[in-house]
């Protein structure tokens, strides 16, 4: 049995299909490595980043999903329970209201303010 068949023997779907696949599994080799290099070092799941390089790179295809499908940690979420309630945004209609405010003047003092004529001040 023959092990090395040259390229022109192969059927005419062969060869773009040999392309593609190696395009993805090039492409999906670079993102789990930018995905790894990204990701903080106490998240990875051996906790290095050189493990996940060699089985990035030399278990191909396989490697790349082991990385991403398994090999980070969850990231720490936040418990909104526990955080000031200082550092909460304003409600959306008082932020509106500021806005408001900075794009056509005080409404409380009925007009601009003083530092913001508007265009009928700039045309003196």
């Amino acid at each position: 049995m023959q092990t090395n068949i040259p390229l022109s023997d192969l059927p005419g779907w062969a060869l773009p299909a040999i392309i593609v696949l190696a395009a993805a599994q090039l492409g999906l080799a670079i993102y789990a490595l930018v995905v790894m290099l990204r990701t903080p070092e106490d998240r990875l799941v051996f906790e290095k980043r050189w493990p996940w390089v060699v089985i990035i790179l030399f278990v191909n295809l396989i490697g790349a999903i082991v990385f991403l499908a398994a090999g980070r940690k969850p990231a720490k979420a936040a418990d909104p329970l526990t955080t000031a309630s200082s550092a909460q945004p304003a409600p959306p209609r008082k932020r509106a209201d500021r806005a408001m405010d900075v794009l056509y003047g005080d409404s409380e003092t009925g007009g601009a303010s003083e530092g913001h004529a508007g265009a009928e001040g700039d045309a003196r």
